[in-house]
């Protein structure tokens, strides 16, 4: 879909000033403009095609300097969008970028996917859970479901040959109410590399204990 004239001007101005805040804290190892539109903005909206229709809520989880959940909300003001990340140097940016960029459908939040995902305020509270990190799938599932309503869905965006890890988590994801609707390519020349996008449908409700304490679901991953 075309961007607006007001949705390019905040990512003209979101590139400025990643790059300027990236001097001092460190938000990403792309830095180029060029690769930022390319490896950032068009990266993360690539998720776009696969967002529902009308308005919606959306998390994502582990967004670092907001990707993908930014890019996402200037394109979609009708979704509202909330920034999650464990750093609050982190948020601090994004709390700054959604002041400057006047974005009135994002909220920031500074917490780890394990004790947030616990948080009634946010349990089982959005449509869509959304992640670019480089966590293995069975341990995305476990972060990622529980932040999903029944009837919502899980978008993982991956790197790489990923047959193995989607068959590796294929109990998480059943035990924590998901169900893998699709492992879709992102095909776009200008992106490097093997890029996925693994759909998981919400299905049932994620048992209680899950997620489990900080830690966990990396140091034991659901097997």
């Amino acid at each position: 879909q075309a961007l607006g004239a007001t949705a390019l001007d905040r990512l003209a101005r979101y590139c400025d000033l990643l790059q300027q805040w990236n001097q001092r804290v460190n938000l990403t190892a792309i830095t180029e403009t060029t690769d930022v539109y390319l490896k950032h903005f068009l990266d993360s909206l690539t998720l776009l095609p696969l967002l529902p229709a009308g308005a919606a809520t959306l998390i994502d989880v582990g967004t670092g300097g907001g990707f993908p959940g930014l890019p996402l909300a200037i394109a979609r003001p009708d979704v509202q969008v909330t920034l999650l990340e464990a750093h609050a140097r982190k948020t601090t940016f994004l709390t700054a970028m959604v002041a400057e960029l006047a974005l009135d459908n994002v909220a920031v939040v500074t917490g780890r996917a394990e004790e947030v995902g616990q948080d009634a305020a946010h349990r089982e509270q959005y449509d869509v859970s959304v992640t670019q990190a480089v966590d293995a799938l069975v341990v995305l599932a476990e972060y990622q479901l529980p932040f999903c309503r029944v009837g919502g869905v899980v978008l993982a965006m991956k790197k790489g040959d990923i047959d193995a890890e989607v068959t590796q988590a294929g109990r998480a994801i059943t035990t924590l109410g998901g169900n893998l609707r699709a492992v879709l390519p992102v095909e776009i020349p200008e992106l490097d590399g093997d890029r996925t996008v693994v759909v998981l449908d919400k299905v049932a409700a994620s048992p209680p204990q899950y997620p489990r304490r900080t830690g966990m679901p990396a140091k034991r991953p659901l097997r």
